[in-house]
Parts: C-alpha cells; sequence; structure tokens
C-alpha cells in the first residue's frame, strides 16, 4: 500500500480560541468545502466535537455519483488540534491531523493529510492523474475561504 502525505499550512490574523472555536465547530466543514462537491454533514453536530465522535456526510465525486463518508474524531487537544480518521469512504486509509499554534500575532493552521487509495496499481494511477490534484485544490478553496473569512470580518462578527 503507497501512502501520500498533503501538508498544507497558513497563518490566519485571530487567537488560538478563535481558530479553535471556529475549527472544532464541524458544521464550519461545510462553508470550506468547494460547492460542486455538494458536501453535507448527515450526523447530528450539535454536541461539539469531542473523543470518538463519529462525523457522516455525503459529497459528490468527480463522476457526479453521490456517497457516504465517515471519520471519526480522535487525540482532541483543545485548542492545539485534533486529528480526523475515515471509518467509511473514498481512501483506504486517511489520517487527517489538524494543528493550531500561536505564531507571533496570527495563529499557524496545519493540515498534514496522511492518506492511501485503494486499488494498488489502478489506485497509483488515479493518484498521479486526478486524485492529488483535485487533493490539492480543495486545501486551495480552503485557504482562500478562511484568508478572506478572517480577514475581513470584524471581531464579534459571526
Amino acid at each position: 500500500m503507497k501512502i501520500y502525505k498533503l501538508c498544507c499550512h497558513q497563518d490566519l490574523p485571530i487567537s488560538l480560541e478563535q481558530s479553535w472555536d471556529f475549527f472544532s465547530d464541524p458544521r464550519n466543514l461545510e462553508k470550506i468545502t468547494p460547492k460542486e462537491l455538494g458536501f453535507h454533514i448527515t450526523s447530528d453536530v450539535s454536541q461539539g466535537m469531542r473523543n470518538g465522535m463519529l462525523i457522516s456526510y455525503r459529497l459528490r465525486l468527480p463522476t457526479r455519483n453521490q456517497m457516504t463518508w465517515v471519520t471519526e474524531i480522535k487525540h482532541v487537544d483543545p485548542p492545539h488540534g485534533f486529528v480526523d480518521e475515515q471509518r467509511f469512504g473514498p481512501y483506504r486509509f486517511w489520517y487527517h491531523e489538524h494543528r493550531f499554534r500561536q505564531v507571533r500575532d496570527s495563529v499557524r493552521c496545519e493540515d498534514i493529510v496522511n492518506y492511501a487509495l485503494p486499488f494498488g496499481p489502478l489506485g497509483r494511477c488515479a493518484h498521479a492523474l486526478f486524485v492529488r490534484r483535485e487533493l490539492e485544490k480543495i486545501f486551495n478553496f480552503r485557504k482562500v475561504f478562511l484568508d478572506d473569512y478572517f480577514n475581513t470580518r470584524k471581531d464579534g462578527d459571526g
């Protein structure tokens, strides 16, 4: 099994507490995911993030088929980070670390994703042809959204 790694980071002009408030609320996932993916949370997330929490989503694949993805929240360390691990979904393996740390007058938000695809050589081919590019596109969308959201909002705006 070939395991791939994607690392992204950005600095946002917010406090560590503000970053935790935003990123630990699973409902914000819909905001930071490109609309064309049709991403929608289907589980109850009103209780807030906690170890062992299962979150299920519906999303649209590039083939336009709908699929269900279930992740489990692990290793919650407020306000410094958490991990989500896939339990059911498109990947053979998915381990996504979210890290937050104060850097001068901003917070560095880091995403470290280790993932593997099913189907052996066919999965490796799919990765080279489009999977890596699609993941990068999702994280680039997220970066642009977060820059706009946190750089244009006034304190206290929701």
